[in-house]
């Protein structure tokens, strides 16, 4: 029979709030910097001239093909190689921007893609400027249109720096691994731990969904 003993965890939940913090912190400005790297592409691999294009769509299937932890190690262990040294989670930041740049690109392409010519040429017949009809035309419907699919792929983002914990980046699931290892409570940590991730999941999609009926309601605000 097993004794179920959460007392040892509660002792060091303190330890998983700041694993959890990190995971937070990784995950929202992965997702950030992430999303500047995705429209900057996704406006190449669209407008882009054609070596810009090749040069993202390279990008986007090497990213696309290999596995994440496989790009952990290629930025942590591989890139000392050619002389830069990161810390284990400035490396974990950076694996995820480029992990979420790639998808993120073909989400707000396929966005882009969704408006119709005949309102940009619209847009240029009444006299807006190349800016403006990038932002109030193109853009803001576009992100409309794809905003579900990159919360979706945030909160997957969010889920996978449990990886990072393999090149000792400080997140919730290698707190929760130190924490295991030094009580060897392991069903009651990642009992805790997996409702840790589902909590935070949940709060990030009602804070979506709240950020989409305000920003993206009918018409659209400038």
């Amino acid at each position: 029979m097993y004794n179920f003993n959460f007392e040892p965890v509660l002792a060091g939940f303190d330890k998983l709030l700041v694993g959890a913090a990190l995971t937070i912190q990784l995950s929202v400005g992965a997702m950030l910097i992430g999303l500047i790297v995705s429209i900057f592409c996704a406006w190449g691999k669209t407008s882009g001239p054609l070596p810009l294009r090749w040069l993202v769509n390279a990008y986007i299937e090497i990213i696309r093909n290999t596995p994440f932890l496989v790009q952990i190690f290629f930025i942590f262990f591989g890139l000392p190689s050619l002389g830069l040294r990161l810390t284990p989670n400035s490396a974990a930041l950076l694996a995820l921007v480029v992990n979420f740049g790639a998808y993120g690109t073909e989400i707000i392409r396929a966005g882009i893609e969704s408006i119709q010519k005949g309102q940009v040429e619209a847009g240029t017949a009444l006299g807006l400027s190349k800016l403006q009809i990038f932002r109030y035309i193109v853009m803001k419907p576009a992100l409309r249109t794809v905003y579900p699919s990159l919360t979706s792929q945030f909160i997957y983002l969010m889920l996978n720096t449990s990886v990072v914990s393999v090149i000792s980046a400080d997140d919730l699931a290698a707190a929760g691994n130190d924490l295991q290892s030094a009580t060897f409570a392991s069903f009651e940590v990642y009992v805790v731990i997996t409702a840790m991730y589902l909590v935070m999941s949940v709060a990030f999609s009602t804070l979506f969904a709240a950020i989409q009926k305000v920003a993206f309601k009918y018409p659209l605000s400038r």
